[in-house]
C-alpha cells in the first residue's frame, strides 16, 4: 500500500504537532541524563561511580517496569494527555532533586545524596517512561507505514538534540554555577549565568543542573497543551489508513497482558526486544561512561570537551542515514539497517578495546560511531517497528515493552560497568579501563545476529500490493 499524498497544509499542521512535542521530549532527556552531569560535578566524595551506577540502574529498571502501567494507560488516555502527565511529573522530580542539593548546601539538611537521589531519580524515570510511548502513540495516526522511515529520522533527531541539551547545556549550567566564575566560560555558560544570575556566589550552585530542565519543561508543557493533538481528525483533517499490521486481529486495543503475550510470541517483535536490550547496553555503555572516563583520566580534546555536540552530530547522522536508507533502499524494512549498524558497532567496540591507552583519537572516533549507530537502530526499531507491527491502537503498550527492554539492558550495564571500572589512582591510567569496551563487544555481535534473523520482515498489510487507487490528498474537513 503506497503512502497517501498529503497537502502542504496537512504537512504544516503535522509539523506544528511535532515541533513542540519533539523539543519537549528532547528536554526530558536533559532532565534524565543530568544525573551524569551531576556525578561529574559532585565527584567521588559525594557520589562514587558504583553509587552512580546503582542509582541509574534502579532508575532504568523503574523506567522499564513502568511501561507495564504507562503503556496501556497511554493507549487509553491518548498520547497528548500522557505526554502532559509525564512532562509534569519529570518537571516535579527534577525540581525535588535540585531542592535536595539546595537544602544540603543552604539549609543544613543532613541528607544522603545517594539515598535521596535513589528515590527521586526512580520517580523521575517513572514519569520519563511516558515520553517515548506518547510520541509513538501520537505519531501513529499521522504517518503512513511508508513514511515512518522518515519518522524514525525525526525520532532519532529528538534523541540527538536531547543528548546535546543534557550534556553540553548541562555542563554549561554547571560551569555557570561555580562558586568562582571560570576564567573563560563558554558562550552557553555565559547565557545561563546571565539569564538565571548564576555563579560567583562563593557556593557551587549545583541545584541548577536540575532546576533549569524543570523550568524549560514547564515552558514546553504549556506549548503542548495549546497545540498538541492525537490524530489528524482532532486537528481538523481526515484520518486515513496507515497501512500497518496489528497485534490485535480486529485492530482494537488489547489488555496489557494480551499485548505482552502477543509480542513475546510475535516472530518479529520478540527479536526486536532482544535487539533493543543490546541497544540499551551499548548506547548508555558509551554515552554515560565516556565523559566519566575522560574526566578521570584527564583526557581533553575536541570530542571530550564537546561531548553533547558530538552526540548530537552522531545522532543526527545515524537517524537521517537509517531512516532514509530504510525507506529508499530496503522498501521500509527496518532490520537491514539495524544489522549494518550493529556490525559497525562491533568493529568500533574492538577499536575502543585496542586503543584506549594508546590513541585517544581512535577511541573517541569509535565512541562516536557507536553513538551514531545505536541512535539509528533505536529510532528505527523502538520508534517505528513497534507501531508497524503492533498497530496504532496498541502502539503505547507495544512500544513500552520494547523500549522497556532498552532500559533493562541499560540497568544491567550500569551496574556492571560501575563495578568493573577502576577507582582511585588506577582510574587515571586509560589502559586500566579496557574491561569496559570488552564488556560491550559481545552485545554488538548478538544484536547483529538477531537483526539478520528478521532481515526481510515487513508488516503484512503494508507488504500486500495496493488493490485500490492511491489515497486522496488530505484536506481540512469543512
Amino acid at each position: 500500500m503506497d503512502a497517501p499524498k498529503h497537502s502542504s497544509a496537512y504537512r504544516i499542521r503535522r509539523a506544528l504537532n511535532w515541533v513542540p512535542l519533539g523539543f519537549a521530549y528532547a528536554f526530558l532527556y536533559m532532565g534524565r541524563y543530568n544525573l551524569t552531569v551531576s556525578k561529574s560535578v559532585l565527584g567521588d566524595a559525594l557520589m562514587t561511580k558504583a553509587q552512580f551506577g546503582e542509582i541509574f540502574a534502579v532508575g532504568a529498571w523503574v523506567y522499564a517496569l513502568s511501561f507495564l502501567v504507562t503503556g496501556p494507560l497511554t493507549d487509553k488516555l491518548g498520547g497528548r494527555l500522557a505526554m502532559l502527565i509525564g512532562t509534569a511529573g519529570a518537571m516535579l522530580a527534577n525540581f525535588l532533586m535540585g531542592l535536595t542539593l539546595y537544602g544540603i548546601a543552604n539549609w543544613g539538611w543532613n541528607v544522603s545524596i545517594f539515598a535521596a537521589f535513589m528515590g527521586l531519580y526512580a520517580l523521575n524515570m517513572h514519569f520519563q517512561s511516558y515520553g517515548a510511548i506518547s510520541i509513538v502513540t501520537v505519531k501513529a495516526p499521522w504517518f503512513h507505514v511508508r513514511e515512518r522511515g522518515t519518522f524514525s529520522t525525526i525520532f532519532g533527531s529528538m534523541i540527538a538534540f536531547g543528548l546535546y541539551f543534557a550534556f553540553d547545556w548541562g555542563f554549561a549550567v554547571a560551569e555557570a554555577s561555580r562558586a568562582v566564575a571560570g576564567q573563560s566560560p563558554s558562550f552557553i555558560a555565559r547565557v545561563f549565568a546571565a539569564v538565571f544570575g548564576l555563579g560567583g556566589t562563593g557556593v557551587d550552585q549545583n541545584w541548577w543542573i536540575f532546576f533549569v530542565p524543570a523550568l524549560i519543561l514547564a515552558v514546553f508543557w504549556t506549548i503542548m497543551f495549546l497545540f498538541l493533538r492525537n490524530t489528524p481528525g482532532e486537528a481538523g483533517y481526515k484520518d486515513f489508513d496507515t497501512g500497518e499490521e496489528s497485534v490485535s486481529a480486529t485492530g482494537e486495543r488489547l489488555p496489557m497482558r494480551e499485548v505482552f503475550l502477543k509480542i513475546i510470541t510475535h516472530p518479529v517483535l520478540l527479536v526486536v526486544c532482544g535487539i533493543e536490550f543490546c541497544s540499551g547496553v551499548l548506547r548508555n555503555g558509551v554515552m554515560h561512561w565516556y565523559p566519566l572516563f575522560a574526566r578521570e583520566t584527564g583526557i581533553k580534546f575536541w570530542v571530550t570537551q564537546n561531548w553533547g555536540l558530538m552526540l548530537l552530530l552522531a545522532g543526527l547522522t545515524g537517524s537521517f542515514l537509517t531512516g532514509w536508507c530504510s525507506d529508499r533502499f530496503f522498501h521500509s524494512r527496518r532490520a537491514p539497517m539495524a544489522a549494518i549498524l550493529y556490525g559497525l558497532m562491533g568493529a568500533s567496540a574492538g577499536v575502543m578495546a585496542l586503543s584506549l591507552g594508546a590513541n585517544f583519537w581512535y577511541a573517541g572516533a569509535a565512541t562516536m560511531l557507536i553513538s551514531m549507530s545505536v541512535t539509528g537502530v533505536h529510532g528505527i526499531l523502538s520508534g517505528t517497528s513497534t507501531t508497524d507491527f503492533g498497530g496504532t491502537r496498541n502502539a503505547g503498550a507495544a512500544t513500552g515493552i520494547v523500549d522497556g527492554m532498552v532500559y533493562l539492558g541499560t540497568g544491567m550495564q550500569s551496574i556492571v560497568i560501575g563495578h568493573i571500572t577502576p577507582v582511585g589512582e588506577l582510574a587515571k591510567d586509560p589502559a586500566n579501563w579496557q574491561l569496559w569496551p570488552v564488556f560491550l563487544a559481545p552485545f554488538s555481535v548478538i544484536g547483529f545476529i538477531l537483526s539478520l534473523r528478521i532481515w526481510n520482515a515487513l508488516p503484512k498489510k503494508a507488504a500486500r500490493p495496493a488493490a485500490v487507487a492511491a489515497e486522496p490528498v488530505l484536506q481540512p474537513e469543512t
